[in-house]
């Protein structure tokens, strides 16, 4: 995947995606834009209320970045952008599957 070029509340780096997401969309019919566009607009899906102000505290702040997802067929997906460095930019932003993790 290449870098993402829609509208996005903070800079995503280079987008990676693991084997068993890009299987886990396919089966499922569904576009990974469909799950970076939610998190590239702090919709972090299906987070406990912590975490997701954990999020907030990141974005602001640079920390990294976690989004949890299911596809259509119920598999969990996470989203995660990496830390900002000193200039405010993030290395990436990866969909994998939590046991990829």
């Amino acid at each position: 995947m290449s870098e993402q070029t829609a509208q996005s509340a903070f800079r995503t780096g280079q987008l990676l995606m693991t084997p068993g997401a890009m299987h886990a969309m396919a089966d499922a019919g569904q576009d990974p834009m469909e799950f970076l566009n939610r998190h590239f607009n702090c919709d972090w899906g299906e987070l406990e209320e912590e975490d997701k102000q954990e999020n907030e505290l990141s974005l602001r702040e640079g920390y990294r970045l976690l989004s949890a997802y299911h596809t259509h067929l119920n598999v969990k997906l996470w989203v995660i952008t990496e830390a900002a460095d000193e200039a405010g930019n993030r290395a990436a932003t990866t969909i994998l599957l939590p046991a990829e993790y």
